[in-house]
């Protein structure tokens, strides 16, 4: 028998990942590690489990899901994460895609499908279940999505930072920073500071980063 999937389930519910650990432990090709309640633990603890697929919720105390999926593939770029939410509108798929997440999988979908998307990652796919396919569609809302580096730059400029402070978190120039900020207020179509604020306190963006906005 070949070495089954390591699995990671990161949410900060307890029944909902114990369920989801039941059901996949039903599946003999995979073995459900851990289960965590915070982006953060599970980057304290990538190094020891050694996920190869990471259930990720968005919405959590400490690190949120966004920001954990971004750190994480930093550090193990291989890593396949699967985010698995209640949030179903276009800007929370894509923005998690855009992270580098592999996967989008809605909760309430039926037991069968996380396995599926499980499968679909490991042979290299990405994976959107049925509520979430269209979200990425060139027709979508007209926008062109941020670069990876394009959301953290948002992700600070949103908490308040100037563009100094930016450069400094993210290791770059401050005319770096300022034209990801062009960049990223073309692509929004946003002109104001307090629009990006905005934007990111209702797309999530800002989830589970203790940004006090």
């Amino acid at each position: 028998m070949s070495e089954r999937i390591r699995i990671v389930v990161v949410d900060d519910h307890p029944m909902v990942a114990e369920g989801i650990e039941a059901i996949l432990e039903s599946y003999d090709d995979v073995e459900v590690v851990a289960t965590l309640s915070d982006g953060q633990q599970m980057i304290d603890r990538l190094d020891d489990l050694c996920p190869d697929v990471i259930l990720m919720d968005l919405n959590m105390p400490r690190v949120g899901g966004l920001s954990a999926t971004e750190m994480i593939l930093e550090r193990a770029p291989d890593t396949r994460i699967l985010v698995l939410s209640m949030h179903d509108t276009p800007e929370y798929i894509s923005t998690a895609m855009n992270h580098g997440a592999r996967g989008y999988v809605l909760k309430d979908v039926p037991t069968d499908e996380i396995k599926q998307a499980i499968d679909a990652v490991m042979r290299g796919e990405r994976y959107l279940c049925t509520g979430a396919e269209g979200a990425l569609s060139p027709s979508g809302d007209g926008r062109e999505a941020l670069t990876n580096r394009e959301q953290s730059v948002l992700l600070q400029l949103a908490q308040g930072k100037s563009n100094k402070e930016v450069a400094l978190v993210l290791d770059i120039s401050v005319r770096t920073v300022e034209t990801h900020r062009k960049n990223i207020k073309r692509k929004l179509g946003i002109s104001s500071t307090a629009g990006l604020t905005r934007y990111a306190l209702e797309h999530g963006v800002l989830q589970g980063t203790g940004a006090n906005v």
